[in-house]
């Protein structure tokens, strides 16, 4: 198996052996671990979500386990990239209604989509009508660790494929895009606990979140039709949607100020 990766590695870059301090190595860094980080963001936002129904003891142990099989994911996938390449070359079926091929590639997007789409909307639906049930309130909870880790490889699946893909396009160097991976993953541990926390604490940040993965949904079953959405508006939108609803936040807390 090493000789294989061996192999890999220098079908993908001959100069992987290369000085990886030189200028152009150095500025892909910087740009590709700002990505992947900007990448991550949606990951970080479904496990803090699906490590919320878990009971209190076991959601820091889900979001690391959760993270750390990103990363590795993630690495298997950029050690694997002549096979990902593959994935977008070679048409699985034509769906006759659009007219459009679909290829590897496609599918796991195509599909990854439709489960964020399902999993958002599910949320959401247990959120408006109080079906979410903690452990403690006297009714048996249907969400299980094992459950929660097979949801988030699933996910982290889609996720991944798209991070790789993008640092593909970014650079040449394969351990300059492992080393990468692996920063960006840490600043995500990093901080994914206290977004969880924050997430956890205010409901309507919840709803917000689960918007935003629902809206990544819909762009990844948009781009397995062709049908390209640029990723910045959606992160636009939503930064515009958090900053209200922070502006909201500031303006209760004021007036419970007040009023005391």
């Amino acid at each position: 198996m090493i000789f294989a990766l061996a192999e890999t590695v220098a079908a993908v870059d001959p100069a992987a052996h290369a000085n990886l301090f030189s200028g152009p190595n150095v500025a892909a860094f910087f740009t590709l671990t700002a990505m992947e980080i900007v990448l991550g963001i949606d990951n970080i936002v479904f496990i803090a979500i699906l490590c919320g129904r878990l009971p209190v003891e076991q959601r820091e142990k889900a979001r690391l386990v959760g993270l750390a099989l990103a990363m590795f994911m993630r690495l298997a996938l950029l050690f694997a990239i002549k096979w990902i390449m593959g994935l977008a070359g070679k048409t699985l079926f034509t769906l006759p209604i659009l007219n459009e091929a679909i290829d590897g590639r496609d599918l796991v997007l195509m599909l990854g989509g439709l489960f964020l789409i399902y999993k958002a909307t599910k949320e959401i639906h247990a959120k408006v009508e109080h079906e979410e049930h903690m452990p403690g309130d006297g009714k048996k909870s249907k969400v299980t660790f094992a459950g929660v880790i097979w949801q988030i490889v699933i996910i982290d699946l889609v996720f991944s494929l798209d991070s790789v893909i993008t640092a593909v396009g970014m650079a040449q160097n394969i351990w300059i895009m492992v080393a990468a991976v692996v920063v960006s993953v840490g600043v995500m541990l990093a901080v994914s606990g206290k977004i969880a926390k924050f997430i956890d604490k205010n409901p309507t940040l919840k709803m917000l979140a689960l918007a935003f993965l629902l809206l990544i949904g819909v762009m990844l079953v948009a781009d397995s039709l062709g049908q390209h959405i640029n990723k910045g508006y959606i992160y636009f939108a939503m930064a515009f949607s958090l900053g209200v609803e922070v502006l909201n936040m500031v303006v209760k807390g004021k007036k419970k100020e007040v009023t005391k």
